[in-house]
């Protein structure tokens, strides 16, 4: 039986965000070099990548207020990953990259948060219920906030108590006439936070960074990934620097002194024929009833570095649990 050949097309990327020839590039449209040739700059191409569009004057120095407090933080997590991996003399381009491997539902979590932010608001919308309201069932339903202690995971917390820039981002974002129904929900939060609060909690740069990229019409997903290119710019640097004053980290040089371990006491190595006296069945711990279970499980929940303490938060699952 003759065989029958089946032609496939070679697989190729296609994207309506941007293509490139010999000649020119270009995003969504536009030519690049046209665009900076005419005086746009980097904040109008970030526009034009994520929504297609050139912005309004006052957007755009909106967004630029957004990524000037927030490209560099100090010695923060992003930093902190970049020098890591600087130490082992990694490429610079190695130490900007790692730096936004910190980011995650807790630090920088502005996809999680605004993923919520917009649940709420489209629930207050089909229920016609105030923003009060909503924001009053958010926090009351926010997975998180129990455990917050100073995770700037709600927009809300004691990390900012002292500094001004939150407020006086969501003051400029008013001022250009650019602030909209995401920095009204999230002063609704904030007023339902310090409600519930037995301590003293403000607005963080985590919340009104948040409400005023969506207010700038861009998604969870594109605010989280724009803040974290940026704060790689400041990782960038302090890679650098730990290049220029610290020495390389040399494979196996490391120590970590027994006065930084609180673990099990040294103790003798059973001779393997031993084994069987020494090792406990994970069946003989745990017992035959429900009550011998859970006890060994809270015990084992005591043993740090087991991972019996970690609640994993898996969207999908909390939101089967809800429906």
């Amino acid at each position: 039986m003759e065989s029958v050949k089946k032609e496939r097309k070679p697989f190729r990327w296609v994207s309506t965000v941007a293509y490139k020839t010999i000649e020119k590039i270009v995003t969504r449209g536009y030519n690049t070099t046209e665009l900076v040739e005419k005086g746009y700059g980097i904040v109008d191409i970030i526009f034009i990548d994520f929504q297609s569009r050139i912005p309004l004057l006052k957007e755009k120095e909106m967004m630029e207020y957004l990524l000037i407090v927030n490209l560099e933080d100090g010695l923060t997590p992003n930093a902190a990953i970049a020098r890591i991996v600087a130490k082992g003399d990694g490429y610079m381009t190695q130490c900007s990259g790692a730096s936004v491997l910190a980011f995650g539902p807790a630090f920088g979590g502005f996809c999680a948060l605004g993923s919520f932010m917009n649940e709420y608001l489209e629930k207050a919308e089909k229920e016609n219920i105030s923003l009060a309201e909503a924001a009053r069932q958010l926090v009351a339903e926010y997975p998180t906030i129990k455990e917050n202690e100073g995770r700037t995971t709600l927009g809300v917390s004691a990390v900012d108590l002292k500094n001004p820039t939150p407020e006086r981002i969501f003051a400029r974002a008013e001022k250009l006439n650019v602030a909209g129904k995401h920095i009204a929900f999230m002063k609704e939060i904030v007023k339902a936070v310090q409600d519930t609060s037995e301590t003293p909690v403000a607005l963080d740069m985590l919340g009104a960074t948040t409400a005023t990229m969506l207010d700038l019409k861009f998604s969870p997903e594109a605010a989280w990934s724009i803040v974290a290119v940026t704060r790689a710019f400041a990782a960038g640097c302090h890679a650098v620097e730990e290049v220029e004053r610290e020495p390389k980290e040399v494979w196996g040089a490391a120590l970590s002194p027994k006065e930084n371990y609180d673990g099990p006491g040294d103790r003798p190595v059973p001779d393997l024929e031993d084994r069987d006296k020494v090792a406990v069945p994970n069946k003989k711990s745990q017992g035959d009833t429900i009550e011998s279970w859970y006890r060994d499980f809270q015990q084992k929940q005591k043993m740090v570095g087991t991972g019996h303490a970690v609640v994993e938060e898996v969207p999908f699952l909390r939101k089967i649990r809800k429906d």
